[in-house]
């Protein structure tokens, strides 16, 4: 039986990834822009997602991070994570509302 993950289930897999410097999840952070699965039997999924800042000193690491969690859900056979700044990462606009509190952010 062919396993096909679903948006869903890689969004799962991503709301246990932090971002290292604030330690929050990058979902309620706004830091995931789109998750797209496709493939014969949606096996490849791609992560398009953004940084805190630019300048990130752990982008790498951080990234790695994302593509490992994809990876982990079952039929995902390859992970592409592409980092972007358009649009800028804005907390006020693109954070949850507990992520906004937490940030002092009103």
């Amino acid at each position: 039986m062919v396993v096909m993950p679903t948006v869903q289930e890689v969004r799962t897999a991503l709301e246990e990834v932090k971002d290292p410097e604030l330690n929050l999840g990058i979902l309620e952070l706004g830091l995931v822009y789109d998750v797209s699965v496709e493939g014969d039997a949606s096996e490849h999924v791609t992560v398009v997602m953004t940084l805190t800042s630019p300048m990130c000193p752990v982008g790498p690491m951080f990234k790695k991070s994302v593509e490992d969690h994809v990876l982990a859900v079952a039929g995902v056979k390859s992970a592409n994570v592409e980092i972007t700044f358009s649009p800028p990462w804005d907390p006020a606009t693109m954070a949850s509302d507990d992520v906004k509190a937490t940030l002092g952010i009103w």
